[in-house]
């Protein structure tokens, strides 16, 4: 049976909970298994506050909703004071029950895959056909939307007022009779699909039209697919974005997503954003363009921490990661050793591994050129991973600065854990204490403003919004944006929920109860 030791560095962690066995979405029909944002873990905008709902009205949100759906979820978590009740996230729900309504009744298309000679430019019907429909670079197909359909819905507020949680009770709450579900992180399916398309042009050669043959796929496997965040920035993504959900809506696939902007914000001031234009119209026409805009943000309810990061570097630190990483890992049945993943046919090399845990040190991990795409695959084969040695980075390295937020980006989206020794507090990594005086004029006057809701989010978080907006290593607003991304998503990963995730699951047995009860005695 695997044992798992107690770190005794973190005696001031609260004692664990038991939770549920984390819960997977369906993956690749093809095989892939990517756990990339098919991870439910415990979710995003949940309030363990008081919920103000007095005792007599409490049973009254149960027994005067709706015998299923997640309307009905909803009224059951306030009941039990695990939500707040809040006006604006019950209307949300509102629109979601309706569609939870529709879908079981639903039947979808069934999907027919193209035939791959058609798509292929040298078939002489495809030359026609391309010179008679206008056929452009970005494709042209003969798509129509089943009149049926059941209008999706695109859910779009500012950071931390409830959107994940709500979509993710949709999910969960589906209609028994949709077997065919998908929920990932938006950024993680287009990677997916990117690299579908990949495979299908190394198959069949790379002048076929792969976006049909990869949306017929996805098709097969979700008539019904939840996005989380979605967004464009990438302007690879721009150019078949239009096309492929009207694809997918095509073959019947009803569409629901979180948003942090309304759809006429998307790819704003991106390449061609013009070319983008008729995705935006799409958007606007086939789902429900809703605002949830709650004034309640819960990621800002204080989290008791659970002691995963530490600083200063030094011995202690040293110790504080060997203990993690013998925690989190398998040293029994795994002993440490070292690793190899391949991602685009490039090698990954993991110094050292353990179960389901990595361990790397910061130069290691993000010392040379690697990106998205490396991270997304690390996190597909690990749960944990152990970080040494952050140093403070300064306007020399902006670059380091962007690989570390993307490798942060995919643990979070992963739902896993993350265990860091730094030389400086974490607020103040990208921060120094003083600027060095070749800061650009260029990137000064790029920080002249700030949207409200990155203000917002900054302050909340205790950075100086001055020394932010002076600061030389961020040289727009989608990157300062994303630097308070980061900060706020490393505040949710050091707290004692994300940590506790999956630890007291039962296949662990006997042996994990018991090593949090050593952590609790510790803890008092």
């Amino acid at each position: 049976m695997r044992r798992r030791k107690d770190p005794r560095s973190v005696a001031s962690v609260l004692p664990l909970l038991p939770l549920a066995l984390l819960r997977f979405s369906l993956g690749d029909p093809a095989g892939d298994s990517s756990r990339n944002g098919g991870l439910v873990g415990l979710r995003r905008g949940l309030a363990t506050v008081g919920n103000g709902v007095n005792e007599e009205n409490r049973s009254r949100l149960v027994d005067s909703g709706p015998e299923d759906g997640p309307l009905r979820e909803y009224n059951v978590r306030v009941e039990q004071g695990r939500l707040k009740d809040d006006p604006y996230q019950r209307a949300m729900i509102q629109h979601l029950q309706e569609l939870y309504e529709t879908l079981k009744t639903y039947n979808p298309p069934k999907v027919v895959r193209p035939d791959v000679e058609s798509l292929d430019p040298k078939s002489k019907s495809s030359f026609f056909s391309s010179l008679f429909s206008g056929f452009t670079s970005g494709g042209a197909d003969d798509v129509t939307i089943p009149p049926d359909l059941p209008k999706g819905l695109y859910m779009y507020g500012d950071v931390g007022c409830g959107k994940t949680m709500l979509m993710d009770l949709f999910y969960d709450t589906l209609p028994s009779r949709i077997t065919a579900r998908t929920r990932i992180h938006f950024h993680n399916f287009m990677q997916d699909v990117h690299k579908r398309m990949h495979k299908v042009k190394v198959q069949h050669g790379s002048d076929l039209d792969a976006l049909p043959l990869v949306a017929a796929d996805i098709a097969q496997s979700a008539s019904v697919l939840c996005f989380d965040e979605f967004q464009c920035t990438d302007v690879a993504d721009a150019m078949i974005l239009r096309r492929l959900l009207e694809l997918l809506m095509s073959h019947g696939v009803v569409l629901v997503t979180t948003s942090n902007r309304h759809p006429d914000e998307l790819y704003k001031n991106g390449i061609q954003r013009q070319s983008f234009i008729p995705c935006i119209e799409l958007l606007k026409k086939e789902l429900h363009v809703i605002n949830l805009n709650s004034p309640t943000d819960y990621r800002k309810i204080p989290r008791p921490p659970s002691g995963v990061y530490h600083h200063p570097l030094g011995p202690e630190a040293d110790q504080h990661a060997e203990w993690w990483f013998e925690y989190l890992g398998d040293p029994i049945n795994d002993p440490p050793h070292p690793a190899m993943q391949e991602v685009w046919g490039r090698k990954i090399k993991v110094p050292l591994a353990s179960g389901r845990a990595a361990r790397f040190s910061f130069k290691q991990l993000l010392g040379s050129a690697t990106g998205a795409a490396d991270y997304l695959e690390l996190v597909r084969h690990y749960d944990s991973f152990v970080v040494t040695d952050v140093p403070e980075m300064d306007i020399h390295q902006r670059d380091l600065v962007r690989r570390f937020i993307t490798f942060l980006d995919a643990v979070y989206e992963s739902r896993a854990k993350l265990v860091l020794t730094s030389a400086v507090p974490l607020k103040n990594l990208f921060l120094p204490a003083v600027e060095p005086d070749t800061a650009s004029t260029k990137d000064n006057k790029d920080a002249a403003s700030l949207p409200d809701d990155m203000r917002t989010l900054i302050d909340d978080l205790g950075v100086d919004m001055k020394t932010l907006k002076e600061s030389s290593m961020f040289s727009g607003d989608e990157e300062r944006f994303a630097f308070a991304r980061a900060l706020s998503r490393l505040s949710e990963m050091g707290s004692k929920e994300w940590v506790e995730r999956g630890l007291g699951a039962k296949d662990a047995g006997k042996e994990v109860k018991n090593g949090q009860s050593r952590w609790s005695e510790g803890s008092a």
